[in-house]
């Protein structure tokens, strides 16, 4: 059995068929999934929320995306507390830095992270981390003034993860794809790091050598759907039946079998979400 650690199953995507795509994941092994609140506007945090009260098996967190920095009102921020103290509400985010396209500027960026990070060391809640460099950066009509390459998303993001965290705190790195050495500078600092469909890649031979070094007992899978589909389902619309693609390349890593991999991710995401035990 698997857990889709991160997915986005309320985008409009799955509109025409959610019901069928759910049906498709639990009757194809995936015992949970974790449905990923923010990324489509603030208040669209809320469909996540009343997805996951419709099933047991769904899991819903609750935040502001990097993209969204901007939105975020006084309005927002009690909605936001609201949304957290529902049962069915695991952790905040994804939240973060996203650098590339810069939708926030990064100041407001860097003050929305700041004050995530604080929210959850208040209300003793892991967090789901979106990271994004400036690699290839599309030069956006949203960008801002400052030169992208003069900063490091990574590295602003780990400094406030310590000064706001305050060592208290657990997070995952959501579809990593940074190197091996921040990874381990991370997990020191109590994070875990998920993998999605782009480490099935056949050009992700760097990623995958990143994704050998992290310990099993550090590891999480998940699909990001409806994006980022795996190798052997490339060029349609992800959904949460196809973790286990990603699940089969991390056993390969890391020469074990699928089912070990199944077995430890499972019990790496239910213990950083604190779900019930099964």
């Amino acid at each position: 059995m698997w857990i889709d650690s991160h997915c986005h199953v309320t985008a409009d995507r799955f509109d025409a068929d959610r019901t069928e795509t759910l049906a498709r994941a639990f009757d194809g092994g995936i015992e949970s999934l974790i449905s990923i609140g923010s990324g489509y506007g603030i208040a669209g945090n809320s469909a996540a929320v009343e997805l996951a009260k419709s099933d047991a098996r769904i899991f819903a967190t609750v935040g502001v995306h990097p993209h969204e920095a901007h939105e975020l009102d006084d309005e927002n921020r009690d909605a936001i507390r609201a949304w957290l103290k529902d049962e069915r509400v695991v952790a905040l985010g994804e939240c973060g830095l996203d650098y590339h396209y810069m939708r926030s500027p990064r100041e407001t960026q860097l003050a929305v992270f700041a004050e995530q990070i604080a929210l959850a060391r208040e209300l003793d809640m892991p967090v789901s981390i979106h990271v994004r460099g400036d690699e290839n950066a599309d030069n956006t009509d949203n960008a801002d003034d400052e030169s992208r390459d003069s900063f490091n998303a990574y590295d602003e993001l780990l400094d406030i993860w310590k000064r706001e965290g305050r060592g208290e705190l657990e997070g995952v790195l959501h579809c990593y794809t940074g190197n091996l050495e921040f990874a381990e500078h991370a997990m020191q600092e109590g994070f875990f790091v998920s993998f999605s469909g782009i480490v099935t890649f056949k050009g992700s031979h760097d990623l995958r050598e990143v994704a050998r070094g992290i310990p099993l007992d550090r590891l999480m899978v998940e699909t990001d759907a409806p994006f980022l589909a795996p190798e052997g389902h490339r060029g349609r619309r992800n959904e949460p039946l196809w973790v286990s693609v990603v699940g089969e390349v991390l056993a390969e890593l890391h020469d074990c079998t699928t089912a070990e991999i199944a077995r430890v991710t499972t019990e790496n995401t239910r213990r950083f979400y604190r779900l019930p035990a099964k």
